[in-house]
């Protein structure tokens, strides 16, 4: 058990780092496209195969996933809830991390996962009578309210408009900082957005499954023409 939850823990922390998470995206797409661009360049029928089979799992990962997700959307939004917890509390550790909750809070103009006073599970943010820190019951400045957006770009930003908010009454919160949570906020834009989403991932999923046909035509075609030169030497050249 013990040897489990560390395992959990690894990966909770792994999701929770954006750079970790591009690096090995990156990766894992420059291997899957070098080793398909090798095979149709140099024509190895090998190399296309894995091409094709790895597009293959993947296609059926996709559709078991988007399958799981819409039958336990409840587990999926508790797990997301914890990771989004997860990331709160390595805010100020992880720079990478940080700018990404702040473009998320700014974009969907939220703050935490279901209320802005999610933040005191950072340390920093804490608010807690035994916390030393100069930030707490504070909030991040990515959810403070920018009533004049156009003029927020030329100003010199306040990184300090979100101290105290956690000790005030939520209506006075409310004209300070956006006390709404990220995680409805996100849900209730996809929920909104549907059909474009839904359109995205089709989109994908066929431009995928054309892919995947074209390497197997590609192979196809190779092993005719090894079969032809094959039958062409075993009968020898013509007189």
């Amino acid at each position: 058990m013990t040897n489990r939850r560390r395992c959990r823990g690894a990966v909770d922390s792994l999701l929770t780092d954006p750079s970790l998470i591009l690096l090995t995206v990156g990766i894992l797409m420059f291997g899957i496209t070098f080793v398909g661009c090798t095979g149709a360049l140099r024509d190895l029928p090998v190399l296309l195969k894995i091409f094709a089979w790895i597009l293959l799992i993947s296609l059926i990962l996709q559709i078991v996933a988007a399958v799981l997700g819409f039958l336990f959307s409840g587990m999926v939004l508790e797990k997301a809830a914890f990771l989004m917890g997860k990331a709160i509390s390595g805010y100020r550790n992880d720079l990478d991390l940080q700018n990404l909750i702040d473009y998320i809070q700014k974009k969907f103009e939220c703050c935490g996962v279901h209320s802005y006073k999610d933040w005191s599970q950072n340390i920093y943010f804490e608010c807690q009578d035994s916390n030393p820190s100069l930030e707490r019951c504070a909030v991040p400045f990515s959810c403070c309210i920018q009533k004049d957006k156009k003029a927020a770009i030329t100003s010199v930003l306040n990184s300090m408009c979100g101290y105290g908010t956690q000790n005030l009454r939520s209506w006075k919160a409310e004209s300070l900082i956006y006390t709404e949570g990220c995680l409805e906020k996100i849900v209730g834009w996809g929920q909104r957005n549907l059909l474009l989403v839904a359109g995205l991932a089709i989109g994908l999923f066929f431009l995928e499954i054309l892919v995947f046909s074209m390497a197997v035509m590609l192979i196809y075609q190779i092993d005719l023409i090894i079969q032809k030169r094959k039958s062409t030497r075993r009968r020898g050249p013509e007189k």
